[in-house]
C-alpha cells in the first residue's frame, strides 16, 4: 500500500545512490495524494501564493529549514508573493520517495489544524 502525505511527511530521507528512479506510474500515484503538486519533466513541483513578501519569505525560510534537516535541496523561485518549489533526486537521476517525503512536509506547513 503506497503511503499517505500524512505518514510521508513523519519520514526521514535517506541516501539513494545506486538505486534507479521511481517508474512513471508511480509518480503518477503518489501526485494524486498531493494536490497542486505537477510533474515536470524529472522533477515535482508546486507554486505556493502569499499575500506578502514577509510571508513568501517565511514560507521560503521555513522550506529551507526542511531542506536543511532532510538534506535534501529543492529549487526554489521566489517572487514578491509566491514560490515554487521543485524536487528532484540527482543521485537516482530522476524523482524518488525523497521528493515526496519533502513535498509532504512543505504541504504541512501550511495545512490547517
Amino acid at each position: 500500500m503506497r503511503p499517505s502525505p500524512a505518514e510521508l511527511a513523519t519520514r526521514r530521507c535517506q541516501p539513494l545512490e545506486g538505486q534507479p528512479a521511481m517508474q512513471d506510474a508511480d509518480v503518477q500515484a503518489h501526485l494524486e495524494g498531493f494536490p497542486g503538486w505537477v510533474r515536470v519533466g524529472d522533477a515535482i513541483e508546486r507554486r505556493y501564493g502569499f499575500a506578502d513578501y514577509h510571508r513568501t519569505m517565511a514560507f521560503v525560510n521555513a522550506v529551507a529549514w526542511i531542506a536543511h534537516v532532510q538534506d535534501h535541496h529543492p529549487d526554489l523561485a521566489v517572487s514578491y508573493g509566491a514560490c515554487t518549489v521543485r524536487f528532484n533526486t540527482h543521485s537516482v537521476g530522476g524523482i524518488s520517495i525523497n521528493d515526496f517525503i519533502c513535498a509532504a512536509q512543505v504541504d504541512a506547513l501550511l495545512a490547517s489544524p
